[in-house]
């Protein structure tokens, strides 16, 4: 019977194949590898991505998940020292850290101490190092007699061409100072829409009249827009020699020299501009905004945001060395261990798309992401809070011999009061001795640890640490909130805001000239079923001296409505930094920038006459004693009003491998993966013993197969034989 002799060998064949998938497991591989096997084992750093970047060009860019990208990839004149604080601005592309020259309305030079009201504008004179050079690119590519080879294309000729890569030539050339000119030139186009374009306006003489001269030109014809730019001129920035720019700024504006740090002032060649304006180019998507062209150490190798983003080392990138210099408590950290090495250790950086935590967390638990964020879901797994309220990792975290990073951001979340309003807000004696009171209530400590899982500083003033101006210990508290008790700060008690209440008219929260419970509408801008705690939270800080919250709860839209208005009485806002200066904190109380009157960011509408005059001086300071004195001051003042409760500095929380080194945090610097050094041994080990595959399973369900499959098997090979006898 052929039939049933076939049947027997296919069951012994399937049995053959059971037994041979079983061993093929006991391969040395690692199983659930999201990597192929060269990236794995390679010097790359793993790091993940949860929403697409929109922009790409420096000139429209200014989103934080864009510029983890654009600052590994240009590089502006300065930057922010990796390791010194307070934040300190040091060379990049330029030679050394431009010191403004100072000139009156007839371009008379004027000392270094010369009052603002007697300067007209400052110079600033920006050399560029010798030998950057722009990373390989189609654009700079040139034939045997030195004509651009794809600067003349026509639709035909990009048949076949999908993505940058599929160009086949490639080139480079030096940058000279006419590349960060033509950059300035491109934030004053009106068709970029450069988010700065505004604030550009109001400091570099000419940039409005040269975007006011660009308004006329073809939006249908970018080559034409190219061509313009080039040709066109801007009166406050000259070229001085190939690589010596000067930027005119008006008046004293010391803070512009953080400008020169953002990747919006980095160089761009004109070449690329006219590669990318060519027909068929945009609805390829091959643009500035999805293919960047920098001078930095790494460059845009892959960019698919829908799956993952690399970037590779710059081939042409012109050297830098990790840094010597650090803080004190550098010494001992190992921070300091590649101190003059060049940079960068990486060679390559693999960034996926996961937009959701717990996958993202998983993969960092199995080493698939070098370093990682902290959900609030898995805060507990990872960090727990010691005895002095300082927090730590958990046992499973040092057991995997993950490291915690914290460092406070530049940021502020504050309760406002309005000051327009004739209840809260006001100059009165009455209305002060209120907003303290509510100050002493507002548990910011345990705000921090319910709603932020500890993540936090609470705030003594507007400054926060890392800002020149910021004073650390007794000498920075707020003395109307805290005392100072055994070498900390100590919230006053609640009866002192009780005995503050009666001095207001309002004994037990009730109002002594109407005999009627004060109440106090909150402006909030939530809508969901998760914000019901934290507004709760907020009504019981002021049932404490007993007044009645009102919430009001609105979209964000409206919310932001009633506070240009004015229409609210209490709030809860934020602000980060665009710069690590004071300026960038205070200007959030000065007058003039009240949001009623002045619609600017002063949302309490804060105003007093001796801060805003302190504000004017200090503004056009350099950082030093002078400086310090008004500061303290001003917020001496600040705090005497108290206009804000002084919320709290988020922190920000990191985890990263034992593999991992110099992960160093800095909230200014985004260009720090230049710094950030790998040991892929010692990862590829951990990574195999953290995903040993566990086989028993496997083995065990192929036992009971078995158990089931071979007496069948042998009854029908007992049925063969029997028939062919």
């Amino acid at each position: 019977m052929p039939g049933a002799c076939g049947l027997s060998e296919k069951i012994g064949l399937w049995l053959l194949g059971l037994l041979s998938l079983g061993l093929t497991g006991c391969g040395d591989g690692i199983w659930n590898t999201p990597y192929s096997s060269a990236d794995a084992q390679g010097n790359t750093y793993y790091s993940s991505f949860a929403e697409r970047p929109k922009h790409l060009d420096p000139a429209r860019s200014y989103n934080s998940n864009e510029y983890a990208f654009l600052a590994q990839i240009y590089e502006p004149p300065l930057q922010y020292h990796f390791l010194l604080r307070p934040y300190r601005l040091v060379p990049l592309s330029a030679a050394e850290v431009p010191v403004p020259s100072y000139f009156d309305a007839a371009g008379a030079p004027l000392p270094e101490d010369a009052s603002a009201a007697e300067i007209d504008h400052s110079d600033y004179v920006i050399r560029i190092q010798p030998g950057i050079r722009f990373q390989p690119h189609p654009a700079f590519a040139k034939d045997a007699d030195g004509r651009s080879v794809y600067h003349a294309l026509q639709r035909a000729d990009l048949d076949g061409i999908n993505r940058l890569s599929d160009f086949a030539e490639v080139g480079t050339r030096a940058v000279t100072a006419e590349d960060f000119v033509y950059q300035i030139k491109r934030l004053a186009a009106p068709w970029s829409h450069s988010p700065i374009s505004g604030v550009m306006q109001q400091h570099i003489r000419g940039f409005g009249a040269l975007s006011a001269s660009l308004e006329g030109i073809d939006a249908r014809d970018e080559l034409a827009r190219v061509q313009a730019l080039r040709q066109a001129r801007i009166a406050g920035v000259e070229v001085l020699d190939p690589l010596t720019f000067k930027i005119r700024v008006e008046g004293k504006y010391p803070q512009f020299s953080y400008w020169l740090a953002m990747p919006f002032l980095a160089p761009v060649p004109w070449e690329a501009d006219v590669f990318y304006a060519q027909p068929g180019m945009a609805e390829r998507n091959i643009s500035l905004d999805w293919y960047p062209v920098g001078t930095g150490p790494y460059m845009l190798s892959e960019n698919n945001p829908n799956l993952r983003m690399t970037l590779d080392r710059n081939p042409n990138f012109h050297g830098e060395r990790y840094p010597s210099q650090g803080m004190p408590e550098d010494a001992g950290s190992g921070i300091l261990a590649d101190a003059g090495r060049p940079l960068p250790f990486i060679d390559r950086a693999i960034y996926s798309l996961e937009k959701e935590d717990i996958p993202r967390w998983n993969k960092f638990l199995q080493g698939y992401f070098d370093s990682s964020g902290i959900s609030s879901d898995a805060f507990d797994q990872a960090v727990q809070i010691d005895a002095q309220g300082e927090p730590i990792l958990t046992d499973a975290m040092r057991g995997q011999g993950i490291e915690l990073l914290t460092a406070v951001e530049p940021s502020v979340f504050y309760m406002g009061f309005n000051m327009l309003d004739p209840v809260v807000g006001g100059e009165s004696q009455r209305a002060r001795l209120l907003r303290r009171a509510i100050s002493i209530a507002m548990d910011y400590e345990e705000f921090i640890s319910i709603f932020a899982n500890g993540r936090g500083l609470v705030a003594q003033g507007p400054i926060p640490p890392g800002i020149f101006g910021h004073r650390e210990g007794e000498a920075g508290i707020n003395p109307f909130v805290y005392a100072w008790r055994d070498g900390r700060p100590v919230r006053r008690g609640l009866d002192e805001a009780r005995v503050l209440m009666e001095q207001a008219g309002y004994p037990g929260g009730v109002d002594r000239e109407t005999g009627r419970a004060l109440s106090i509408n909150y402006e909030a801008a939530a809508t969901g079923p998760d914000d019901r705690a934290r507004l709760n939270w907020i009504r019981k800080q002021f049932a404490k001296l007993g007044i009645e919250l009102v919430i009001r709860s609105t979209d964000y839209n409206r919310f932001q409505e009633k506070i240009r208005n004015g229409t609210g009485q209490v709030f809860m806002w934020g602000w980060n930094a665009d710069y690590p200066d004071p300026e960038n904190f205070l200007f959030l109380l000065y007058g003039p920038n009240g949001k009623v009157e002045h619609q600017g960011e002063n949302a309490s509408n804060y105003a007093n006459p001796e801060f805003d005059r302190l504000f004017d001086a200090m503004k056009f300071m350099e950082d030093g004693p002078e400086r310090q004195a008004l500061l303290d001051r001003m917020v001496e003042i600040a705090r005497t009003d108290a206009p804000w409760v002084w919320g709290f500095f988020p922190k920000a929380f990191s985890l990263h491998h034992q593999w991992l080194y110099n992960a160093h945090p800095n909230q200014m610097a985004n260009n720090t993966l230049k710094y950030r050094r790998i040991d892929p041994t010692l990862r590829e080990r951990l990574r195999r013993a953290w995903n040993a595959p566990i086989l028993w399973p496997l083995w065990g369900l192929g036992g009971v197969v078995l158990l089931l499959v071979v007496p069948a098997w042998w009854m029908v090979r007992r049925r063969e034989r029997s028939t062919a006898l």
